[in-house]
């Protein structure tokens, strides 16, 4: 059986946690501190677990945010066992269930 290691990206709740709703919110947030994306790269960085994110928007966003890397991005089984089928190929994992966040205003 084969171990399967997930994460749970915190970057939106915690944005939230701000104030900060929307992703371009971000944007002049992180050239201040030197980190020069796009709109369209930090709505990316916002909506879905980066696959690679660089030490520095790392250390930028826990600047921002007040936060630690444990704060944001939190290392989870994402499926306990993994079978391998008689043809060899793993089982597919449980779905994944979303979130929503919504602005306290809001009801």
């Amino acid at each position: 059986m084969i171990k399967k290691m997930g994460i749970v990206w915190g970057l939106r709740l915690r944005m939230a946690e701000h104030g900060l709703f929307q992703t371009t919110d971000l944007v002049p947030l992180l050239t201040e501190r030197g980190i020069h994306l796009s709109r369209e790269q930090v709505y990316r960085l916002v909506t879905q677990p980066p696959q690679r994110l660089s030490m520095d928007t790392l250390a930028a966003l826990c600047d921002i945010l007040g936060c630690t890397p444990n704060d944001l991005i939190k290392v989870e089984v994402a499926n306990a066992q993994v079978r391998k089928t008689a043809e060899g190929t793993p089982t597919p994992p449980p779905p994944v269930r979303r979130s929503t966040i919504r602005h306290p205003d809001s009801t």
